[in-house]
C-alpha cells in the first residue's frame, strides 16, 4: 500500500515539476490530491489534515449542477468507480428488486442461492423438507422441490474506488468514501 502511494506520489510530484523529496500534498492539483487522498488508509483521508479541504471542496462541488470529477493526469486515473454493494458469496447470482413505475427500475440488492428442498425416500415419493423462515424470499418450481432463496446484499461502507497502477503496471483498487 505505501508503496502504491509512493509511486503516485512520485508521479503527481514530476507531473507538477517537482522532485519527490520536495513535493508537498498541496503542490499537486485537485484531482491528484483527491486522488491521493482516496487512497489514504490507517488513517483514511478523514483523519489525515491535508486531507480534508480538497475533499471538502469535493464533497460541496459534487452537490452543484455540471460537477465533473477533478482528474490526476499524472497518476493516470480519471473518475472513480461506485459500486454499493458488496459481492455475493460463492454459491450465489446477483438478484434484482423492482421499483419504481411498472417496477422499471431494477436494483442489485440480493444474493440468490437455488437449493434442493426435496429428498427421494424411493421410485417416485418425494418428502418436501420444511423452509427455513428466517430468509427474506422463497420461491419454488413447478415440482415444489427447487427453492430460490434471497438474502439481501451488504452495502460497501467505501462505495467509491479508484483503480491505480502500482510501480509494476498493475492495477490495485483503493476504496473509500466520501461520509463526513
Amino acid at each position: 500500500m505505501k508503496r502504491v502511494l509512493f509511486a503516485v506520489a512520485v508521479t503527481v510530484s514530476a507531473g507538477v515539476g517537482l522532485a519527490p523529496t520536495s513535493a508537498k500534498p498541496g503542490d499537486a492539483s485537485w484531482g491528484c490530491q483527491v486522488l491521493l487522498c482516496a487512497a489514504s488508509r490507517n488513517p483514511s483521508w478523514h483523519g489525515v489534515g491535508y486531507c480534508i479541504p480538497p475533499m471538502t471542496k469535493l464533497i460541496s462541488a459534487m452537490k452543484k449542477p455540471g460537477f465533473s470529477w477533478p482528474a490526476c493526469q499524472e497518476a493516470k486515473a480519471g473518475k472513480p468507480g461506485y459500486e454499493v454493494y458488496e459481492d455475493c458469496p460463492a454459491g450465489t447470482t446477483i438478484g434484482y428488486t423492482a421499483h419504481g413505475e411498472n417496477g422499471s427500475q431494477r436494483e442489485p440488492n440480493q444474493c440468490i442461492k437455488t437449493v434442493s428442498r426435496c429428498q427421494s425416500i424411493g421410485n417416485r415419493d418425494t418428502v418436501m423438507w420444511s423452509l427455513d423462515s428466517s430468509r427474506s424470499e422463497i420461491s419454488s418450481n413447478d415440482f415444489g422441490c427447487m427453492q430460490k432463496i434471497a438474502t439481501l446484499r451488504p452495502r460497501r461502507a467505501d462505495p467509491f474506488f479508484f483503480d491505480i497502477p502500482n510501480d509494476q503496471g498493475v492495477m490495485q483498487r483503493f476504496w473509500f468514501n466520501l461520509n463526513n
